[in-house]
């Protein structure tokens, strides 16, 4: 934090020069600005050019070219026009170059004051605070100590608590941990993933049971949000210490969908692992876990369209962008035979690194029964589509998407 207000004075030095620099100049310009009008004879020509124009008048009137009437009208507009030149002549007095000499430091030693108060209250100095103690802290203990004493120094930032939870957490103190997240909620409001977090915590100091305190938090969670990945992996940890395997992988195969730690994921799917062999099933046999966020689909036949093409004929399912600017985002294949099937559509099924599922909130569904087995359409080659189709969790009721046209 030093070096950065050592860097905000210095940046401050040339401002406070160039605000300061014409203080230096006054008395040179209050000089020339006084030679100036100490020689303007604008008065005295535009003076001598009313009385060529009057003399000129009266010549004018003794000769007869003019009456009394028009000599009075022009006289006049003589009069009005002298006034007019003569008044924008008129100067007050030139003050003195040391008038209000003080004023400019002052106004800039408040603004200065001022946007230091301000960025005390408005600015990102804790989150600096926060940076310089990982950087500067060489061990475990030394980090929680830093981030400790920045937690007393400014409670009411919550990224140090949410700093603070996570190392606690792993290190077993429960309660440090769960005091860590109960300010963050403070802080936060009550986000379900906050909430998750705080039903798993209680759930392991209670010895991996579900409490009074623990199913209320469940309950809240998942009334907002049912496919929140901690608490099903929670739920799916309960259900595995109680004997029910089958649910457990259900549980944990949603959280997985819904996750972006990889870590956390592979923990998950090795306990899938350990139960599918406590349930006397091959993982291999078993389906292949979701990857990312996904599309769960059901493929069927529209009834009119029954008996059309062997068993054999390939069926391409494709996910593409609302907008059709990206690759194919997903792609399988399936046969007419097949069908009826409900089949899951995820990030495995991306055809290039450059466009994926988990890169879109909604996607287009494209079916296709390929006469001639090729991917590219043809006339005679029955499909379907739907569009905006969520992406997000594989679990809960297929989307139906229904071959029911033929391309002509």
């Amino acid at each position: 934090m030093t070096l950065l207000w050592l860097a905000f004075a210095i940046l401050l030095l040339p401002a406070m020069w160039l605000l300061v620099s014409p203080l230096r100049r006054a008395q040179r310009v209050y000089q020339a600005q006084r030679d100036f009008e100490a020689n303007d004879k604008s008065n005295e020509q535009n003076v001598a050019i009313y009385k060529r124009r009057l003399a000129s008048l009266e010549a004018a009137l003794e000769r007869g070219d003019i009456d009394q009437a028009r000599f009075e009208e022009d006289r006049l507009d003589l009069d009005r026009s002298l006034l007019e030149d003569t008044e924008d002549l008129k100067r007050g007095p030139l003050h003195s170059p040391a008038s209000g000499r003080f004023l400019v430091p002052l106004v800039a030693v408040v603004v200065v004051i001022g946007s230091v108060l301000w960025y005390q209250q408005h600015g990102a100095e804790g989150d600096l605070a926060l940076y310089a103690a990982y950087q500067e802290s060489d061990s475990l203990p030394t980090l929680i100590e830093r981030l400790e004493g920045e937690a007393a120094s400014q409670p009411d930032n919550p990224k140090v608590w949410a700093a603070l939870y996570p190392i606690y957490r792993d290190a077993g103190q429960g309660e440090a941990a769960l005091n860590a997240l109960n300010n963050l909620i403070d802080l936060e409001g009550r986000q379900p993933s906050l909430l998750a977090q705080k039903a798993q915590v209680k759930f392991f100091m209670a010895n991996r049971s579900i409490t009074d305190e623990v199913q209320a938090l469940v309950d809240e969670v998942m009334e907002e949000d049912s496919r929140e990945p901690t608490m099903l992996g929670m739920l799916g940890v309960q259900a595995f210490e109680g004997g029910d395997y089958e649910l457990a992988i259900d549980r944990w195969r949603r959280a997985i969908a819904g996750m972006g730690d990889s870590g956390s994921a592979g923990a998950l799917r090795e306990g899938i692992r350990v139960a599918q062999q406590r349930l006397g099933v091959a993982p291999e046999a078993q389906e292949p876990l979701a990857e990312g966020p996904g599309i769960r689909v059901r493929v069927s036949l529209d009834e009119s369209l029954e008996n059309r093409l062997d068993a054999d004929t390939r069926v391409f399912i494709v996910a593409r962008d609302m907008e059709g600017e990206l690759p194919p985002l997903a792609a399988t294949r399936v046969t007419l035979g097949d069908l009826p099937t409900t089949l899951v559509l995820d990030d495995r099924h991306a055809m290039s690194d450059e466009a994926s599922l988990s890169q879109v909130r909604e996607a287009r569904l494209l079916v296709r029964v390929s006469q001639s087995g090729d991917p590219a359409p043809s006339s005679g080659d029955m499909f379907g589509d739907r569009d905006g189709v969520a992406v997000g969790s594989v679990d809960g009721d297929p989307v139906e998407l229904v071959i029911d046209r033929v391309l002509e």
